[in-house]
């Protein structure tokens, strides 16, 4: 849906408030950005372009703002970030809002104005009046972690517009290595299209040598070896590790949140969920979850069960300083080569 949205913002067809919802931030940092563009020049922008942290800011200041005509310029837009008064958590406001400002407001909206509601949540409190006059008068958008067909649209729609051939093998490898991170992939993938020049062709091994290889992404290599019993590579990346001063008890957590994932997606896959569906599960892009699976199924639950149960002792090893940090990730992948 949200290339939907992102297609009529293009053509111009603006809505005149916007209600933003959900955490995949890069998705909701795009949509403001072409909406923006969209309404106003940028001469126009000094002038008729205002955000506003309601954390901060009194929702009267904003509202009073929408309700200005524009300043040399036909649109303004109007940005209200972080509208805690939507949702159900409790927490102690530094400014009580006067909400019956926004709700006259959204009853006869300024003509002239576009305004954006940014409501980085999983989840409104539906319960309320506001949301749900909110959700009426606006044009609702869910920033949700996209497919992995999608995130593969996506990518390909940069690379058509940088001007550059990215092949499906370049595009996987890319993937992999980013984890589907969308801030990250677009950042790398600009950086490659600058290497290649304009019709260039990004191949898999260009993206291998130039894209930076994460801790996480270590992390999953290092498993990844370990399972097909690589054990020259799965140290020799743990070595690497520790040369770069990677703290080995943040290398033991990462270990513990794959191994934590591997297992959860083997359990619900075999309860019969799909990979979109375990990603909402889990709050995982739905291509760590490909990964996972594949990693998933050479192990039984109760190895995966045993190892995790190895890697608390492990933890309770480092942080009561039992034994060298170092020598307990050893000893840990020692046992993980046996295991498998």
């Amino acid at each position: 849906m949200i290339f939907d949205v992102w297609n009529d913002i293009k053509k111009g067809k603006l809505q005149p408030i916007y209600l933003l919802i959900g955490k995949e931030a890069f998705l909701m940092q795009e949509t403001v950005q072409l909406i923006v563009n969209a309404a106003l020049l940028e001469e126009e922008k000094d002038f008729n372009f205002s955000v506003y942290d309601l954390e901060e800011t009194a929702i009267d200041l904003a509202i009073e703002d929408a309700e200005t005509l524009p300043f040399m310029g036909e649109k303004r837009v109007v940005i209200m970030k972080n509208p805690g008064f939507l949702t159900s958590e409790k927490k102690k406001e530094k400014i009580e809002q006067q909400i019956d400002h926004l709700e006259k407001y959204l009853q006869s909206p300024a003509p002239y104005t576009i305004l954006i509601i940014q409501a980085p949540y999983e989840k409104l409190d539906e319960r309320k009046k506001i949301t749900k006059q909110l959700k009426k008068q606006s044009l609702l958008i869910e920033m949700k972690p996209l497919s992995e067909q999608e995130s593969i649209k996506w990518t390909l729609g940069i690379a058509e517009k940088e001007g550059v051939d990215l092949s499906q093998e370049a595009l996987n490898e890319l993937m992999i290595l980013t984890a589907g991170d969308l801030m990250i992939m677009h950042q790398e993938l600009i950086k490659l299209s600058t290497y290649v020049g304009e019709a260039g062709s990004i191949t898999p091994e260009i993206v291998k040598r130039l894209v930076s290889r994460s801790l996480e992404q270590n992390i999953f290599d290092l498993i990844d070896h370990v399972i097909h019993r690589r054990s020259k590579e799965a140290l020799q990346i743990f070595y690497d590790l520790l040369k770069n001063n990677e703290e080995p008890l943040k290398i033991l957590s990462l270990l513990v949140n794959q191994f934590r994932l591997i297992l959860q997606v083997k359990e619900l896959a075999n309860a019969g969920y799909g990979q979109q569906q375990i990603s909402t599960i889990v709050k995982v892009h739905p291509f760590r979850v490909k990964l996972a699976q594949q990693q998933a199924r050479l192990f039984k639950a109760e190895e995966l069960a045993h190892i995790l149960m190895e890697l608390a002792e492990a933890d309770f090893e480092m942080k009561t300083g039992r034994k060298d940090k170092q020598l307990v990730l050893e000893l840990f992948l020692l046992k993980l080569f046996k295991i498998k």
